[in-house]
């Protein structure tokens, strides 16, 4: 590993923003799930300045997202990049919203469109149940041209052609706000801005190697001693701690890690970062819950160490657990490579995401149908932080941590038991195979 890399993964992946002021604030609030990315924002008034922020940028970060397709496009065509750069598709909520306000304030009548493509407007006025209106697209432009496309949604007003105009561009929008044209700007949701950064995050060298990196963790039994004294008999107290090691065990299942005895009270696991970050909803909270899941009166203290080496690791996790016993126990701290400190990070499950809150039928035909408890811990995680229940096999791929080949097979598992189903598919490019988009129904509600 070079010293620029291991850098990169002791302050966090940097990435660069990249769109006007007001898609700041979302990404911000959107990159708050994602720990591991260090972002750095830059500003423009006009879309052309995105390519001078892009050449300045593509030195200091490892992969740049931008606000909206125009920009990165501008920037494909004229940057010599060597990162990886996405930009936030407009999708249908998005859309769903400038249509909404549209028809609050003016009505929905024939409008002028630009960069949007005609079929999310067909699948929000289906799912709408309503009559598409005429809509008037904008002439596609070798160079993103501001002013021809100003002029463009004028001339369609004007003309008595459009009643109203969607536009993707904050200066267009403006422009003809000014002019006094019905308009909405049509902007990505918070749910696009996550899925974004997924991909984005998914796209690093920084982050392939995060993925596989070595996590430590110490779990010990808050006053163990007090619990033994508890106890009836020796039978009983034997017992607790098989409860307790039965509890201990699936729950590092489930982080798909190995576990070892450290002594009477202590525990040690072992696991990768990406999926100790995929079952905690990026470090929000560690789904152990031991009065919940066993009916003792116990608490755990938990101490989890990342590092370069195993050494480095093992030794933050002490230090993480010293940590939180001071605290007062019942919580955990995460000591990272770099030796700062999160926490404190609640024990037990969020009210949403997590499998416990699953029918228990469900969870049963499930494990039935190959959808093991990793798995599914892994879907409902991704589900709950996107905000979505609908994948591709690519998605559902990542999300799971497997490979696409086994996806596949596992669909046809899932489809069979009723599980999935198939409800349509996409085509992405004129080359190709159409892409099968699969919806789990169960995830719709959680």
């Amino acid at each position: 590993m070079t010293e620029s890399d291991q850098a990169s993964m002791t302050k966090g992946i940097r990435i660069g923003f990249i769109g006007p002021a007001p898609m700041m604030a979302l990404l911000r609030k959107a990159a708050r799930g994602f720990p591991s990315f260090e972002p750095i924002c830059r500003i423009y008034e006009n879309v052309n300045e995105a390519v001078q922020l892009t050449d300045a940028l593509a030195e200091e970060v490892e992969v740049i997202l931008y606000s909206g397709p125009i920009a990165y496009q501008l920037c494909i065509e004229q940057c010599h990049l060597t990162i990886p750069v996405h930009y936030i598709p407009l999708t249908g909520s998005g859309l769903y919203r400038s249509l909404f306000r549209m028809n609050r304030l003016w009505g929905l009548g024939p409008m002028s469109v630009d960069t949007l493509p005609l079929q999310p407007f067909r699948h929000a006025f289906q799912e709408l149940g309503e009559q598409l209106p005429e809509l008037i697209f904008c002439p596609a432009q070798e160079r993103i041209d501001v002013e021809e496309i100003k002029k463009f949604h004028l001339e369609q007003f004007r003309s008595g052609r459009s009643q109203g105009a969607l536009t993707a561009l904050r200066s267009v929008y403006e422009a003809l706000a000014a002019e006094g044209v019905p308009c909405d700007w049509v902007l990505p949701t918070e749910q696009d801005a996550v899925v974004s950064l997924e991909r984005a995050l998914l796209s690093t060298q920084t982050r392939r190697s995060k993925e596989s990196q070595i996590v430590f963790g110490l779990v010990q039994v808050d006053d163990f001693r007090k619990v033994a004294e508890n106890t009836r008999s020796e039978h009983e107290f034997q017992r607790v701690k098989l409860d307790i090691q039965r509890l201990m065990l699936e729950y590092v299942e489930t982080l798909e890690g190995h576990m070892t005895m450290v002594g009477g009270d202590e525990y040690l696991f072992v696991t990768t970062r990406g999926t100790f970050e995929r079952l905690t909803g990026g470090y929000k909270y560690i789904p152990l819950a031991p009065k919940k899941r066993i009916g003792h009166s116990l608490s755990f203290s938990i101490g989890i160490g990342f590092g370069r080496t195993a050494n480095e690791a093992g030794t933050h996790a002490r230090t993480a657990l010293i940590r939180a016993q001071e605290a007062g126990g019942a919580t955990c701290f995460i000591v990272r490579e770099d030796e700062s400190l999160l926490g404190p990070i609640e024990l037990g499950e969020p009210a949403s995401g997590t499998i416990t809150l699953l029918d228990a039928d469900l969870v049963k035909r499930a494990k039935e149908a190959g959808l093991t408890e990793a798995y599914l811990s892994r879907l409902v995680s991704s589900a709950s932080r996107a905000g979505k229940s609908e994948y591709d096999v690519h998605e559902l791929s990542s999300a799971l941590g497997i490979t696409v080949r086994s996806t596949h097979r596992l669909i046809l598992q899932w489809v069979d038991a009723d599980l999935a189903e198939v409800v349509r598919e996409e085509r992405r490019s004129a080359k190709g195979r159409p892409k099968q988009i699969i919806r789990f129904p169960f995830l719709t509600n959680v």
